[in-house]
């Protein structure tokens, strides 16, 4: 899915409150190096003080602020040292601060809401993951207690204390594998353009993605080309802003079609991952020289259409928990049905 669920190695919080402090501090016309000491100083998470202090130390040695923030490893994302780097050259650090504040606070909102609607539907299913050992348990310790044959619930052949924790193996170890295994995919360019478009092609999922990806390609390129920066180049920051493999991938065709003089809606449009009625509002934003502002007014839209394309993703992903649950009840309501019905023939045989 999209980065909205993850971060960089500083947590999205952490970025929002620093890039935020920051800023303020700057446009009231603290000195820089004084800015980054406060900022820093004053946050809750302990690796950033020491980032910030190896900041200072590097501009204090001639370093400009992108320079000294990239070299602290993966410690911020590549969008805002981009970002800064832009703003160094144009004086307008400070804005560029608070928008990037603005956009880290969002991204946690967006992730806030989607872990509070899923986690209760998670909960039911881990519980009846549970319940389900438990009844493997119970019923193989009332068959050891009576000697009898126990009775096999789930038909696989997992009876007492050992098929109760084969049980529990399975489900959580399944889960987390696929987690590890969607993990180890995205940490490349083509396993991330692989994953996150197969993902693009699932309804409802597909159309939530999307709608993050164009939202944050719409406010990283008004963004960048406010500040300065020069088309290619933004247009690289604004792909890879999205978060999205699919988007990032085809940066190097859409990069090439501008170089040879093509429009921006039709180098967008190539890429077939933007619908119709944006590339429309582009054209007509190329038209009047206005694609920047036409973008940046989009993208509050295109947000919360994103919003609204979450909590459809989240609900339908609640319904598949509720009725995988259900499905669970039903099979073991049928299972010792079958099973009563069994013994009730067996006795009316003697």
């Amino acid at each position: 899915m999209s980065n909205f669920l993850t971060s960089s190695t500083l947590p999205l919080t952490t970025l929002a409150t620093f890039c935020r402090s920051l800023g303020t501090m700057l446009h009231s016309g603290v000195n820089i190096l004084k800015a980054f000491q406060v900022a820093g100083g004053k946050s809750t998470y302990p690796r950033l003080k020491q980032i910030s202090e190896e900041i200072v130390d590097e501009l204090r040695k001639g370093s400009d602020v992108s320079t000294a923030m990239s070299n602290q490893g993966e410690a911020f994302p590549e969008l805002m040292v981009d970002m800064v780097r832009v703003a160094d050259q144009t004086g307008s650090l400070p804005e560029v601060l608070h928008a990037l504040a603005e956009h880290y606070d969002n991204l946690v909102r967006l992730r806030r809401t989607f872990l509070s609607a899923i986690a209760f539907p998670i909960l039911q299913l881990v519980a009846a993951i549970f319940i389900v050992a438990l009844l493997i348990w119970i019923l193989g310790m009332i068959a050891s207690n009576s000697g009898d044959k126990p009775f096999d619930v789930l038909g696989l052949g997992l009876t007492g204390t050992l098929g109760a924790l084969t049980w529990l193996g399975g489900c959580f170890g399944t889960a987390l594998a696929g987690l590890f295994l969607y993990l180890f995919l995205v940490r490349g360019l083509k396993g991330r353009t692989f994953v996150h478009s197969a993902l693009l092609r699932i309804p409802v999922i597909g159309g939530c993605l999307r709608s993050f990806a164009m939202a944050r390609f719409s406010w990283a390129f008004a963004l960048t080309q406010q500040a300065g920066m020069s088309i290619n180049p933004s247009l690289e920051s604004s792909l890879k802003a999205t978060g999205n493999g699919a988007f990032a991938a085809v940066t190097p065709m859409v990069t090439a079609m501008i170089t040879e003089g093509e429009d921006l809606s039709f180098a967008l449009d190539a890429t077939h991952l933007f619908p119709r009625d944006y590339l429309e509002l582009v054209r007509v934003g190329e038209a009047t020289g206005t694609v920047p502002e036409t973008l940046e007014r989009l993208s509050p839209q295109l947000e919360d259409q994103a919003r609204r394309s979450l909590s459809a993703m989240t609900a339908v992903l609640a319904w598949v928990i509720w009725g995988m649950v259900a499905s669970v009840i039903i099979f073991f309501i049928f299972r010792i049905a079958l099973m009563y019905i069994g013994l009730l023939n067996d006795a009316g045989k003697m």
